[in-house]
């Protein structure tokens, strides 16, 4: 019955919600105040990251004749930051949400496409599912304290079945078995992922890979998006006249994303808009925030991807 928290995520542990249910909570307008600005950052991702990105995603994806390898390789970048954009939005919404009534949740994004490894990309990566995974079918199938061939098949069996969770068609099992094979090739080779932009673009190029098999609508669809983007670039699409609007949007959104997460992961110290000693600054920075929202924000997209599961 607790609203912000779903099924979709952050999936909480009893242990950390239902307590802070039956606790008294003092109004505390700190809270409220962090929860906004974590809500309006999530309505940036889904309304302005997500749901410009998904329009021509959908163009695209729903439509696999008409377009040739350069136009899948252009909706399958805007498909990661969609996916992106509407859960971690999502679950920023969530977390603002109950940050406002004094009600913690785990956090779920951690930044992940500057991971330099896979390993470290499902550290960061829908969080709270997986360490779910990892406590209730990587751990019980033996984990790690097992022989190096078991622990192999442990991986590639939990995201095999990640996959199915999101879906019983063979499109969800090829990006859990391909996220499987991702991770023993880095155990194989004892690849480490040092914090290179080598390993980051490396790390970010396979799970985008990977996204072309959640998104397709069918495998037919995805191997011939595979195929074209190797063997047939042909010509970028774009679209015609006042809808030409739409990927320069995307991208402007995109662009506005990486600066704050990449300032966020590397110059956090340097200065900040949002934790401005000056209140005029900061209000600024929420009102230019809001602005773009509302400007450039898609408020007739639909419903959250991570509902469908």
């Amino acid at each position: 019955m607790y609203y912000p928290q779903l099924v979709a995520g952050p999936i909480e542990r009893p242990q950390n919600l239902l307590h802070q249910i039956h606790e008294k909570h003092i109004f505390n307008s700190k809270k409220v105040i962090d929860g906004l600005k974590l809500m309006l950052w999530g309505f940036f991702l889904k309304l302005v990251v997500a749901d410009r990105a998904a329009i021509y995603v959908n163009a695209v994806y729903n439509n696999v004749p008409q377009h040739d390898g350069l136009t899948f390789l252009a909706a399958t970048f805007l498909f990661a930051f969609q996916i992106y954009g509407d859960f971690a939005g999502y679950s920023f919404i969530a977390i603002g949400a109950s940050r406002a009534m004094g009600i913690g949740l785990m956090q779920n994004f951690n930044r992940p496409y500057l991971s330099s490894s896979i390993q470290e990309f499902w550290k960061r990566w829908h969080i709270s599912l997986s360490t779910w995974f990892r406590d209730y079918v990587y751990i019980p199938l033996g984990g790690n304290r097992v022989s190096k061939q078991r622990w192999l098949f442990n991986l590639f069996i939990t995201f095999l079945i990640s996959g199915l969770w999101h879906g019983a068609n063979w499109t969800f099992i090829i990006w859990g078995s391909l996220h499987g094979m991702y991770l023993i090739i880095d155990i194989l080779f004892k690849r480490k992922g040092k914090k290179t932009f080598f390993n980051i673009m490396i790390t970010f190029i396979l799970v985008n890979f990977a996204w072309i098999f959640f998104r397709a609508n069918t495998t037919s669809d995805a191997f011939t998006i595979v195929k074209d983007i190797f063997l047939n670039p042909g010509k970028l699409f774009i679209p015609a006249n006042e809808d030409v609007i739409v990927p320069v949007y995307s991208i402007i959104a995109i662009f506005i994303l990486l600066i704050v997460e990449i300032k966020k992961e590397y110059f956090d110290t340097l200065f900040s808009f949002s934790r401005n000693k000056y209140e005029t600054v900061r209000l600024l920075y929420y009102a230019l925030l809001l602005f773009i929202i509302l400007y450039i924000g898609v408020f007739d997209g639909g419903q959250f991807i991570y509902f469908q599961f």
